[in-house]
């Protein structure tokens, strides 16, 4: 395998001088070209730790990429009503934008982060900088989730479940008529 002309890597197989890409050949030496790149690239001298991901001819370790034997698999997580409710009760207590301690006090298995984007789905807006610190208890979330709603389909902008902006500003525009005549 030749060097190229760019620097110490390995010239990659084309289809004129290896034949057709459905021939033994160009994959033979697209092979070849994959194993000297990670040689080149894979290991590097001033990281010792790169020394295990790749044998001494070029292939992958798969040991390196199993998971430890001592590892503890992940139990699965499940959200459900309980973990919604939690979650309501946590926004009602701490408020929007909490998350960390919602988390932390109520539903230590989510993350703060986890828990950010199941309120975007419980309140129906992507972003939740207009509702920073607000506390609701569960009928006041489901009425900002329908107002949400409404604007959304209003203006097209009903995704995925949330209220997300348009580039003209008519969802903000809504928004901050639809919280005059009725504050969150």
């Amino acid at each position: 395998m030749s060097a190229s002309a760019d620097g110490p890597w390995p010239v990659h197989p084309d289809t004129e001088s290896a034949g057709s890409v459905s021939s033994s050949d160009f994959w033979s030496q697209k092979q070849e070209w994959v194993r000297q790149m990670r040689l080149v690239f894979c290991r590097r001298p001033e990281f010792p730790e790169t020394h295990d991901i790749i044998d001494d001819d070029g292939m992958l370790n798969q040991e390196y990429f199993q998971p430890p034997k001592d590892a503890v698999p992940q139990t699965e997580r499940k959200w459900g009503d309980e973990e919604k409710g939690k979650l309501l009760e946590g926004i009602e207590k701490y408020g929007i934008g909490h998350f960390r301690e919602i988390s932390e006090s109520l539903l230590p298995e989510w993350s703060g982060n986890d828990l950010r984007m199941k309120a975007i789905r419980v309140v129906g807006r992507q972003n939740l900088q207009l509702y920073k610190d607000w506390k609701g208890d569960k009928d006041a979330v489901q009425r900002e989730y329908e107002r949400n709603k409404e604007i959304g389909l209003r203006f097209g902008t009903w995704k995925g479940g949330a209220l997300v902006y348009d580039d003209g500003g008519l969802v903000l525009q809504a928004i901050e008529e639809s919280n005059r005549s009725n504050p969150p």
